[in-house]
């Protein structure tokens, strides 16, 4: 997600905290039943074993329409940083710069090319408030090696498998047209003819990228009786409820199985336009693609081509390339498509979870102990 699109789905995180809770050397207790419920992995390497680990000042990117509660939350980040510097960075004030960073060993916000070239040799550990790492660009060998960098990941699961959810359902009963009959005011039944999908008991689902994200959507499909099958790269293993989980290398013959198909893959070199036309035209005939991964793993021409042969029953798109949309693109007039602008992510609960574990990640970077969420940029993700 670009930087400049999460600051809106993060204006509320703020007013959604609990007053400051005493942290002393253990996690809070909704931090503790995020990583049980969410299965987050702490490092195999504590922060006190890399070298130049020395917590003394840490930056804290803040959000805009914050109101009276920031303070409130300077205080949650403050409780977990123990005797660490603090320097608050808001949107209206003081913008990243050399000077704002210099002696900064740590950083969490947003993960951009600015911030890493502005950052001078203390910098140890950046923590970004986005799942998607393809902003975190313009590191140095150096940084690679000194630097570690922790995220969001499964912690907008949740509120993006409801959306992928939803964007299903819509396509499977039309509600766009319903609603768009609504803005008429019109009763208007015709709609009903092109509901021809069927039901989505006893269908296939394809997760492809079987993450933090794909678990949490698998998780819902089964639950409205489908069948689900998943490719990961990590390796075969999946919970219960999915039925078979494949390699890359599978996806082709995976994707003729599918009456749904979910992308949900994080943006690498290996993911940069894998579906394409050889995969659209391996797809089972008259199914749906949803994409809430990266819009760059899709190449949207082929996608549209899919579309128009009518390969495809429909599409469910958070994700776009390029983004935003260019009100030429013939996706936004297709009645079986439906077009979010990145956005599957927002939500209460999922801004609180996120604002819950960037405060439990610094208690740890402040405390020495292995950090959450830690990312491999080598694999990005």
């Amino acid at each position: 997600m670009a930087p400049f699109k999460l600051w809106p789905l993060l204006a509320i995180l703020f007013a959604l905290c609990a007053a400051p809770t005493s942290f002393g050397s253990k996690p809070s207790s909704h931090a503790q039943m995020l990583i049980e419920e969410l299965g987050l992995k702490p490092a195999d390497k504590s922060m006190a074993e890399y070298p130049g680990w020395k917590p003394q000042r840490v930056a804290v990117m803040l959000t805009s329409r914050a109101g009276t509660t920031a303070t409130t939350i300077e205080e949650e980040f403050q409780a977990a940083a123990g005797n660490v510097e603090l320097v608050f960075i808001r949107p209206g004030g003081k913008k990243l710069s050399r000077e704002l960073l210099t002696g900064v060993d740590g950083v969490i916000g947003m993960c951009t090319p600015a911030l890493l070239q502005q950052a001078d040799a203390s910098l140890r550990w950046v923590h970004n408030y986005s799942v998607g790492m393809d902003y975190c660009k313009g590191f140095s060998e150096a940084q690679l090696k000194d630097i570690v960098f922790t995220n969001n990941k499964r912690l907008s699961g949740p509120a993006i498998a409801e959306h992928t959810i939803a964007m299903l359902l819509a396509l499977t009963h039309n509600l766009p047209a319903y609603h768009q009959a609504q803005r008429e005011l019109k009763w208007h039944r015709k709609p009903s003819r092109n509901i021809t999908f069927g039901e989505l008991k006893g269908k296939t689902l394809l997760v492809v990228g079987l993450g933090g994200i794909g678990t949490e959507i698998a998780w819902r499909a089964h639950g409205l009786g489908m069948r689900v099958i998943a490719t990961r790269n990590s390796s075969r293993n999946g919970p219960e409820y999915v039925d078979y989980v494949g390699l890359p290398s599978e996806l082709l013959a995976l994707a003729a199985q599918a009456d749904v198909v979910v992308n949900a893959l994080p943006l690498t070199p290996q993911t940069n336009g894998l579906f394409d036309t050889a995969f659209f035209d391996a797809v089972k005939p008259n199914a749906i693609f949803l994409a809430v991964g990266r819009g760059k793993s899709t190449v949207t021409s082929d996608l549209i081509a899919a579309l128009e042969a009518g390969k495809l029953f429909g599409a469910g798109l958070d994700v776009t390339d390029p983004e935003p949309l260019p009100k030429t693109n013939p996706l936004w007039a297709m009645p079986n498509v439906i077009l979010t602008p990145h956005v599957s992510a927002a939500g209460p609960d999922s801004t609180k979870r996120t604002v819950t574990i960037a405060v439990e990640n610094l208690r740890r970077y402040a405390e020495g102990e292995p950090l959450l969420n830690v990312v491999d940029l080598g694999r990005g993700y």
